[in-house]
């Protein structure tokens, strides 16, 4: 059985996999790379092996660093059968049609064609099944099952098969404990291991206690009389945030100003959220019993249309606003930033990660000055970083994942982390266990 790393390997994004045994091929994962652009320009480049030679696409989850470049494969002539959980297709589409019209933008600005077109998504999702947790799925020598990887709702982990031997893909593990969705189940055992690794150094602080630190910079900006700015992913991420926000309203703590989202594809999957409820972890269901709808509040503005987030300019502060994009790259959030990293009484709040090049990673690593829509804006804003809301799992977390494996393991490759995180991961992974561990390079291949 043949291994190949087309992506995901000395970067957090572009996740992307193909396993071979007997002439049959299939692929985990086909995600964007993702950094400085909304899409960088290596998605642009041809795909390194033959489409039409895959038989079948396991998708982890439904976040565009691992199925951006799904609607380009099929394109390219993949005709096989793209399989996922069932929430992870529906949200899917919904990402992928977001994504299709910040791609084409971004297209017309450097003067490019787009890298896919509406028709692309079409075709892709004409080849798209829904399975279930543990539903074995047989395709050629490979039986493939899905684990809940606990990331985001609906996300997998990807148990492989083949020639008598076993490997894992994490996919992206989940931050115990989520707010909303079930934890991250475990694998008793398997031969190799692809781990990701994008907190592969890094402990996240004050997880119970992110939703006291986000109100604290509530309550800091507010008594500043300025606005709070939230990037934020429009999966789980804001989910996870409207939750809190709804927890802390009706504990009466959050103050009686207008919270705005002002994200469309946020609004959307939030919308999508509510069909998939009897996927929430025990807690989750039990407030929803309690209070209903726990994804909304009477403070909450949802604004869809442009000229409803144009209209969020003539309330004056103190506000909220969370708008995607998650790192600053693209999105309603740029608009904001324009407008208000300059000024002191305002704040910024950080609670995903925070990829190498994108602006986002700029500020938080305090960045004097931010170049937004051709104009270069001063930096004076406070700034926060809450990584407790993060969806992936710190370095202890992924260790501790692991290590249910540990008694069967041959290798683990780390991926999907900055090459830092991923050689920091490594070294824990072997000085602890004692396993082989390596962080391997693009286009390497490896026989397992």
């Amino acid at each position: 059985m043949q291994l190949t790393f087309y992506g995901g390997t000395g970067e957090a994004t572009g996740s992307n996999y193909v396993l071979a045994s007997g002439g049959v091929r299939i692929m985990i994962d086909c995600g964007l790379h993702q950094g400085g652009h909304y899409a960088d320009r290596e998605n642009f480049e041809p795909f390194a092996y033959d489409p039409k030679g895959i038989a079948a696409v396991f998708v982890s989850h439904s976040h565009l660093d691992h199925i951006g470049r799904l609607p380009s494969l099929a394109l390219a002539g993949f005709s096989g059968t793209i399989y996922s959980t069932h929430p992870t297709r529906d949200f899917a589409e919904l990402m992928l049609e977001d994504a299709e019209h910040l791609l084409a933008k971004e297209a017309e600005r450097e003067a490019r064609p787009p890298l896919y077109r509406v028709e692309d998504i079409r075709k892709a999702m004409a080849l798209w099944k829904g399975v279930g947790y543990h539903e074995p799925v047989a395709v050629g020598p490979f039986i493939v099952e899905y684990y809940d990887a606990g990331h985001i709702l609906g996300s997998a982990i990807t148990h492989v098969t083949c020639e008598g031997k076993t490997i894992v893909f994490s996919g992206d593990l989940g931050n115990i404990p989520s707010p909303l969705i079930k934890p991250t189940e475990r694998i008793p055992s398997a031969d190799y291991c692809l781990i990701e690794s994008t907190y592969g150094d890094r402990v996240h602080e004050n997880v119970e206690g992110r939703r006291e630190m986000l109100l604290g910079a509530i309550e800091e900006t507010y008594k500043a009389g300025g606005v709070l700015m939230i990037p934020t992913f429009a999966m789980e991420r804001t989910q996870d945030l409207l939750f809190h926000f709804h927890q802390l309203y009706h504990q009466g703590k959050l103050p009686d100003e207008p919270i705005f989202l002002d994200s469309p594809l946020g609004i959307k999957l939030t919308e999508l959220f509510r069909k998939y409820e009897g996927s929430f972890n025990d807690k989750a269901e039990a407030i929803v019993k309690e209070d209903g709808d726990v994804l909304t509040f009477p403070a909450l503005r949802v604004t869809l249309s442009t000229e409803q987030s144009k209209a969020i300019n003539d309330v004056p502060p103190p506000k909220i606003i969370i708008a995607g994009s998650g790192m600053s790259n693209g999105g309603r959030i740029l608009h904001h930033e324009l407008r208000y990293l300059s000024d002191p009484k305002s704040e910024i709040v950080f609670v995903g990660y925070q990829g190498e090049g994108s602006l986002g990673r700029e500020l938080l690593e305090g960045a004097a000055e931010a170049r937004i829509f051709g104009e270069t804006v001063p930096v004076r804003c406070r700034k926060i970083d809450i990584p407790g809301y993060s969806a992936h799992a710190d370095q202890p977390h992924l260790l501790d994942w692991l290590s249910s494996m540990k008694g069967s393991l041959k290798k683990v490759f780390v991926v999907q982390g900055d090459p830092d995180a991923s050689v920091a991961l490594a070294h824990k992974i072997i000085d602890g266990f004692g396993v082989t561990a390596e962080v391997p390079h693009a286009g390497e291949s490896v026989t397992l």
